[in-house]
């Protein structure tokens, strides 16, 4: 039997952005509900009604939380090979000697030790 595989892998950038546009969606709407909801009991429903109000405060906030979760959510997406180019990144400075090991070097070879 073959060992699991160390990393799962994720969707495409596509399916990222769709899943953050959702949940933002639905984020949204519920954002909307709740401040749709105290305006409307605060302030009236106004000239169209209550639930065109409510719909207006839910609709344009989901619009704006799925937006930008959408944008946040492949922002954040890393590259495939973002995990091995950051373990090369640090197993290199930690192989590299330091400039002043040369330094010290150098100084007590002067002090004959």
């Amino acid at each position: 039997m073959p060992p699991p595989p160390t990393t799962t892998q994720g969707g495409s950038n596509w399916d990222k952005m769709k899943m953050g546009f959702v949940m933002g969606g639905g984020v949204g709407l519920t954002i909307g509900f709740i401040f749709g909801s105290f305006s409307i009991l605060r302030a009236g429903p106004g000239p169209r009604g209550a639930l065109a109000t409510l719909a207006q405060y839910m609709g344009s906030s989901a619009a704006t939380f799925a937006f930008f979760m959408s944008i946040g959510s492949v922002i954040r997406t890393e590259d495939k090979y973002a995990y091995a180019i950051k373990a090369a990144q640090s197993a290199r400075i930690h192989t590299q000697p330091s400039p002043w090991t040369a330094v010290y070097r150098n100084a007590m070879a002067n002090k004959g030790l």
